[in-house]
């Protein structure tokens, strides 16, 4: 990619993503987010507490079981009024921020890293950088029934060396992530196996990817131009016939004589 396309990215994913602090050069290709059924899931157990409330506060209200409110007083139908209102604003900030939390896990894949923000709390967030090169194997995986239900699924990434394996949890089945993810470690791997050949080694290029890695020759001089060249001869079968060439006279007697 030339290096003006280059700039253009990575301005673009500066503006897009403010949280990220790229490299130079560096842009975002891919931006992974959970699946949206979570939001779904977490909502609908909020749901289900609000349903019992609602209940319950039918019970105190209407007294639909004998016997059960008709010893309250006043006072205390008060209190479970405030408990079951204080369990309603608990059950909804912890909807809020499970949301949150739940929305704070994404994972970016550049051109050059994948960083993974991970979080499991509002207090207890980390951020994972794995660089292309590093990553030796990258899959997805479906634990039980649940997840095929709902095509969902982990992806997976393990890494050269100290094998380490970072998972990203709750995305919709990614066939197409995993296979750009894939095609970029190869391109990285590719540039750096081109960079770090040997002289005599045979080296192809690719015009828009690797036209900066190609260095032109130095411009000579004139003066070395002209040494460089070589000194024309003339072959020996077309150098001219040698003349004989006859001494004047110097005197008129001389000239006679020749002449007899």
């Amino acid at each position: 990619m030339k290096k003006e396309l280059v700039k253009l990215h990575h301005v673009r994913s500066k503006k897009d993503f403010p949280e990220l602090k790229l490299e130079e050069n560096e842009y975002v290709e891919l931006a992974i987010q959970r699946s949206k059924l979570g939001i779904i899931f977490i909502w609908g157990a909020a749901g289900i507490g609000y349903l019992a409330l609602l209940v319950a506060l039918i019970f105190l209200e209407t007294g639909a079981v004998k016997g059960a409110t008709a010893s309250l007083n006043g006072f205390a139908k008060s209190y479970l009024y405030l408990i079951i209102l204080i369990l309603f604003g608990i059950i909804t900030i912890a909807a809020l921020v499970g949301s949150k939390v739940y929305k704070s896990n994404r994972l970016y894949v550049t051109n050059k890293r994948l960083i993974h923000h991970c979080a499991n709390s509002l207090f207890s967030k980390s951020v994972n950088i794995i660089e292309l090169l590093s990553i030796e194997d990258v899959s997805f995986k479906q634990d039980n029934i649940a997840d095929h239900i709902f095509k969902l699924g982990t992806i997976r990434m393990a890494t050269i060396g100290d094998e380490t394996t970072y998972t990203f949890k709750y995305v919709n089945t990614p066939k197409d992530e995993l296979d750009a993810i894939t095609h970029l470690v190869h391109v990285e791997k590719e540039k750096t196996k081109r960079r770090h050949r040997r002289p005599g080694e045979e080296r192809e290029y690719d015009d828009e990817d690797y036209e900066d890695e190609m260095t032109l020759p130095s411009a000579k001089t004139e003066t070395q131009v002209l040494a460089e060249q070589p000194t024309p001869t003339m072959p020996l079968d077309t150098q001219p016939p040698a003349q004989n060439i006859q001494p004047q006279p110097k005197s008129i007697q001389e000239l006679n004589e020749s002449l007899s």
